[in-house]
């Protein structure tokens, strides 16, 4: 679906940008990468619904997961995990016909996540993203999504709201400013930081002091003409 040369922004990223610009940028601009055990429980929840192949239909509900989807308007990209669609009686714009399937269907996006709801917006900005991709793509209006946490075994419903699609929309700017131009941001020391994985690579208490762009530290180590 995706062609590897393209410039399109991973919507997984976002929910790393939205919890520690820095944290996105050691990932997504500098490559790199440190399992821990919140990180490793979190592949585990993944595991089991991750499933490219599964399209099942029980009655007037179906279920597919792991399904790609896409932006082209804001150029992001990524995996849903589980999207429901319900048959409804009626066409109306939060309703679509699916290929080989009778009546119409509403679209409901479902993500899972390890712990518990956060305090900030970074699993919320993550589901509004791929419910936005799904209306551009089925070209049907998404009002709500779903969040199940592993930790309180709930599903949290989610408003996606203009003011929430702008958030969105702003932080993807935002971060392809940083990915263009290969930014990392400062560190923002916070009591966070001791549960991230990147810690030992992040360093946070050294690197708060100012901002560094991968591409001023090759030119400070490497030199302008690559020698």
């Amino acid at each position: 679906m995706f062609k590897e040369e393209d410039d399109f922004l991973m919507i997984s990223g976002l929910q790393h940008f939205a919890f520690c610009q820095r944290q996105w940028a050691l990932i997504h601009v500098e490559q790199q990468w440190q399992d821990n055990v919140l990180t490793t429980q979190g592949q585990q929840i993944h595991r089991r619904v991750d499933d490219d192949g599964f399209d099942e239909t029980r009655g007037d509900l179906r279920i597919v997961r792991s399904m790609p989807v896409v932006s082209e308007k804001l150029r992001i990209r990524g995996i849903a995990d589980m999207v429901e669609f319900r048959r409804v009686n009626e066409k109306t714009d939060e309703s679509v016909e699916l290929d080989g399937r009778e009546g119409f269907w509403t679209v409901v996006p479902i993500e899972y996540k390890r712990g518990k709801p956060k305090s900030d917006d970074r699993d919320i900005v993550q589901i509004c993203a791929q419910a936005i991709c799904l209306e551009e793509m089925l070209k049907v209006t998404i009002h709500t999504g779903i969040i199940y946490y592993a930790e309180t075994r709930r599903r949290e419903r989610i408003e996606f709201s203009n003011e929430l699609r702008r958030r969105v929309e702003s932080l993807v700017t935002s971060m392809r400013h940083y990915y263009s131009e290969a930014i990392t941001p400062r560190a923002v020391y916070n009591k966070h930081c001791q549960q991230c994985s990147l810690f030992e690579i992040c360093q946070p208490k050294l690197s708060s002091v100012g901002a560094k762009s991968a591409a001023d530290y090759l030119k400070q180590h490497i030199g302008d003409d690559g020698e």
